[in-house]
C-alpha cells in the first residue's frame, strides 16, 4: 500500500482524499493536487483506523491540536483520557501524547484506541526516559535506540511524529554566537542539544534522516519537523538561530517529499504581533508551502498564567496570514519548558 503522497503523485484519488474533500467542501482533485505539491497533508498511519481523520494545509479549515500526556508531577492515565474527551468535544482536530512518566507504551496505546482524531508524539521523550531508566543517563542513547522507538510507535499506529532534526552542530554554533534572552525552550531541542555536546557528534535525527524516512514511509507517518530553536521570548523572535534551523528544515522537507513522506513544519513560539506575518511568509517560502504548525504563537512575555489568551491572539493572527495548524499552549506547559541545564539534571525523566 502506497502513502497518500505517493497516490497523489500517481494521480490516484483515494477514498481518504475523497472523504477529506467532502469534509472541507472542496473538489477531490484539489485535494489531490495540494497533496502532490506538499501543501497539504493527511496524517493517518496505515495501521490506524480513525473516526475523524483530517487534512491540514492550504485552502482547508485551520486545524487545532491539543496536547495531553503525563508529567513528572502527575501521571494518572484516566485523567489523560478525560482531557482527550474534553479536547475533542470542544473541537480539537488532533491530539499529541507528550507523556514522560508511567508506562509510556500502555498510555500511548490507550490513547490511540480512545482517540477519534489523529494522534502525534515526540519520540525523543520516550527515548530519553528509557535511557534514564536503563542507563541512569537520559543522554545515553544512539541511533539504534531511536529507530527502535520510531518503529515501535509507528507500528502501534501513531499518525505523526515531531522530529527535532534541525538542531545541528552548525545551528548550535549560530545560537552560541548570537546570544538570546532565553537559550532553548524546546524540551526535545534541549535533549538533543545536550546529546550533541555530550557525545560530540552530529544530531542522529539529522545524520540518519534517511533511516527515519524509511519508517515514516512504511507506515505513512507524517513528519512534523520540530523547531528546537524556537524563540522563548519575543525579544529573540526571528533571530539567526531560528532562521538557520528553518533553512535546515526546508532541506529536510525536500528530502522527505522525494521519499513520498508527508511533512509539516513546526514554528514559533514567542513572536510579537508585528512579526507574525513575516514568520508565516518565511516558512512558506523556505519550505515550499509545506503546512505550518505554529505553537501559539505567544505575543507577549508578560502574561504567565494567561498563555491561553496570549496564544489565542497569536494563533488567530497566524491563521489569518496562512498558518495551517495551531497548537494550544497551556500555562503549565509554558512554565515547565526546560533549559539545557535542566535536561542534564534529568527534569524529563521519571
Amino acid at each position: 500500500m502506497l502513502t497518500q503522497l505517493e497516490y497523489a503523485k500517481n494521480n490516484t484519488l483515494t477514498p481518504l482524499m475523497k472523504r477529506i474533500a467532502g469534509d472541507e467542501a472542496i473538489s477531490p482533485l484539489q485535494i489531490l493536487r495540494l497533496l502532490k505539491s506538499g501543501r497539504l497533508v493527511i496524517p493517518l498511519n496505515k495501521k490506524h483506523k480513525l473516526k475523524k481523520p483530517c487534512g491540514i494545509g492550504f485552502g482547508l479549515m485551520t486545524k487545532i491540536n491539543a496536547n495531553i500526556g503525563t508529567s513528572t508531577d502527575k501521571y494518572q492515565l484516566e485523567d489523560e483520557l478525560k482531557k482527550l474527551d474534553v479536547a475533542v468535544k470542544y473541537g480539537a482536530d488532533t491530539v499529541m501524547d507528550l507523556s514522560v512518566c508511567g508506562n509510556l507504551k500502555k498510555i500511548r496505546n490507550r490513547i490511540l484506541k480512545h482517540s477519534p482524531v489523529p494522534v502525534g508524539t515526540v519520540p525523543v521523550y520516550e527515548i530519553a526516559v528509557n535511557a534514564q531508566i536503563s542507563k541512569k543517563n537520559l543522554l545515553k542513547f544512539d541511533i539504534d535506540d531511536i529507530l527502535d522507538i520510531l518503529e515501535a510507535q509507528a507500528s502501534e499506529g501513531i499518525d505523526f511524529f515531531t522530529i527535532h532534526a534541525g538542531v545541528t552542530k552548525k545551528s548550535l554554533n549560530i545560537l552560541k554566537n548570537n546570544r538570546r534572552i532565553l537559550d532553548i525552550v524546546s524540551r526535545g531541542g534541549a535533549i538533543l542539544a545536550s546529546w550533541i555536546r555530550y557525545h560530540k557528534k552530529e544530531n542522529p535525527f539529522y545524520e540518519y534522516f534517511d533511516k527515519i524516512l524509511d519508517i515514516a514511509y512504511k507506515y505513512d507517518v507524517t513528519l512534523s519537523l520540530g523547531d528546537a530553536l524556537r524563540p522563548g521570548s519575543i525579544l529573540d523572535a526571528t533571530d539567526k538561530a531560528q532562521i538557520s534551523e528553518l533553512k535546515i528544515l526546508g532541506e529536510l522537507t525536500r528530502c522527505a517529499k522525494k521519499r513520498n513522506v508527508q511533512v509539516i513544519i513546526e514554528g514559533p513560539g514567542h513572536v510579537p504581533l508585528n512579526q507574525i506575518e513575516k514568520n508565516v511568509a518565511l516558512e512558506k517560502k523556505i519550505c515550499r508551502g509545506a503546512p505550518f504548525y505554529v505553537l501559539g504563537p505567544l505575543v507577549t512575555d508578560v502574561a504567565s498564567g494567561y498563555d491561553h489568551i496570549s496564544s489565542s491572539i497569536g494563533g488567530a493572527l497566524a491563521a489569518s496570514f496562512g498558518a495551517d495548524f495551531l497548537c494550544y499552549v497551556t500555562p503549565s506547559e509554558h512554565l515547565r519548558h526546560p533549559s539545557v541545564s535542566d535536561v542534564k539534571e534529568g527534569v524529563v525523566a521519571c
